[in-house]
């Protein structure tokens, strides 16, 4: 019997599925009615529920004070140690409720005793705080009673003076809606019970009128978006059957047309915000090198080591003229060493005992081009991330070397090194083509700058031995100025 339905409904025409259609809402319609009734009066018998609740609040209120108090008074006389306080314990569980308690009025009234009353526990937490500080520090009895009477016992009985008012008002309005709510509910069961005749009254003369207006102009346009799911944008609809599928008609003409704009523009729009996203980050310089750069300079400045404040000073001038480099994008690799040996010069200074460097890079590679900013972060990475984090000093060397038509930069320093764990989630990260901010975000940045200027072939690799050193190496291709487009 159920294939035997199931076949005659797919057999049937879309008019009879509608009508079909129709029937078989009123089942889940009744339902709906039905319960719609039962939580009526469920919400209406559960509502009293609430009244219950204020007197677990009114509990809370009474009992929080006398244990808290008393909790405060153990901790002071030495009965309890830190350790097996519960005072933190008592003040969470004491904010949940009153945040609990706050999502149940709708008083304004309310809600600002509540505010009251978690500026109280606020305020308990700061003195039991300082009753902590005192019991570490020793020998100041004197002042955790003269905070656990002057300052915790007033709070508390404030904060039960409050919650008892919320609780008094909470009560006299719940009783004042409990008869408004229960009359509107009675008459709601009734709007609905003349609802539901009209509805289905509707229903059936609808079941029969739609279905004719709708049916042959929607199929028609079912098979115009049926082309163009398979990909076939040359399709236009000619459908004309009244006002609104004429409009559908003329909107689905309209973004066919959009479409193949669209599809045109996103390659190329997607391509433009990258390179927009990047050349942001790159153009943002680290806020702490400048300050440390500057207090270097004072420093020397008043030990009267003017050569080295005049060199320094050269040296962040010529760092920040390679970072502008009048607005381009792309430069030679001269003009990034420059900017390199400026950085490493500055830090060499404030890093003397530490740092050593040395760039090595064959003078046939210096004009080819590189995407400007690009080896600095990495030197930077080298010295945070490796020299620093190990004793005695360190080296920075830049090397580079021709091979085919590609050419490669490296980055190498013998600092601390990286794990192989965290070695192999780098490189899942650049593979990715994402940063999880812990030290790769300059490792992603430059190799997705390659990428969009040169391609996907071009970017960095890393490797890395822990308690060794660090090797990054850059992969650009081979272009000279004349080159760039």
């Amino acid at each position: 019997m159920r294939e035997k339905l199931r076949n005659i409904y797919y057999r049937s025409s879309l008019a009879s599925k509608i009508r079909y259609s129709y029937f078989v809402l009123l089942v889940p319609f009744v339902i709906f009615l039905g319960f719609c009734i039962y939580n009526l009066w469920a919400v209406n018998n559960n509502y009293e529920d609430m009244i219950l609740s204020t007197v677990v609040a009114s509990e809370f209120s009474l009992d929080f004070k006398k244990d808290f108090d008393y909790e405060t008074y153990l901790l002071i006389v030495g009965n309890k140690t830190l350790e097996e306080s519960t005072l933190e314990t008592m003040l969470a569980e004491a904010n949940r409720i009153v945040d609990g308690l706050g999502s149940l009025t709708d008083s304004e009234e309310n809600r600002k005793r509540l505010e009251s009353v978690q500026k109280y526990l606020s305020n308990l937490e700061i003195y039991a705080e300082r009753i902590k500080t005192n019991l570490l520090e020793g020998n100041r009895y004197e002042d955790n009673i003269e905070i656990w009477e002057n300052d915790v016992q007033i709070v508390t009985s404030l904060l039960r003076e409050s919650i008892f008012q919320y609780l008094y008002y909470e009560i006299q309005d719940i009783q004042e809606s409990h008869t408004e709510y229960k009359n509107f509910f009675l008459a709601m069961i009734s709007y609905s019970v003349l609802a539901f005749g009209a509805i289905l009254i509707m229903i059936i003369v609808l079941s029969y009128l739609i279905p004719r207006s709708i049916t042959k102009p929607i199929r028609r346009l079912a098979e115009v978006t049926d082309q163009v799911a398979k990909g076939d944008l040359a399709v236009r609809s000619s459908v004309r059957a009244g006002m609104e599928v004429n409009l559908l008609s003329d909107s689905m003409n309209s973004m066919i047309d959009k479409i193949n704009e669209l599809l045109d523009q996103v390659t190329a729009e997607q391509i433009r915000l990258r390179k927009a996203e990047f050349e942001l980050l790159q153009s943002q310089i680290n806020p702490h090198f400048l300050y440390n750069t500057l207090d270097a300079i004072v420093w020397l400045a008043e030990a009267g080591e003017q050569k080295k404040v005049v060199s320094m000073v050269g040296s962040l001038s010529e760092f920040f003229r390679s970072s502008l480099n009048q607005g381009k994008d792309v430069v030679s690799v001269s003009e990034e060493m420059m900017h390199v040996r400026s950085y490493l010069e500055i830090q060499q200074v404030r890093y003397q005992d530490i740092l050593e460097y040395e760039l090595q890079i064959p003078e046939e590679l210096m004009e080819y081009q590189i995407p400007k900013i690009t080896i600095q972060p990495l030197v930077e990475n080298a010295l945070y991330h490796g020299i620093k984090n190990k004793r005695g000093v360190g080296k920075i060397l830049v090397t580079g070397y021709l091979q085919g038509n590609v050419f490669c930069l490296q980055i190498e320093d013998n600092g601390i090194g990286i794990t192989p764990e965290r070695l192999e989630q780098v490189r899942c990260n650049i593979k990715r083509q994402e940063a999880d901010g812990k030290g790769s975000y300059a490792l992603y940045n430059v190799n997705e700058r390659i990428r969009l200027n040169f391609g996907e072939e071009y970017g960095i690799t890393i490797d890395s031995v822990y308690g060794k050193g660090t090797v990054v190496a850059v992969i650009l291709p081979c272009i000279e100025k004349e080159q760039m487009v």
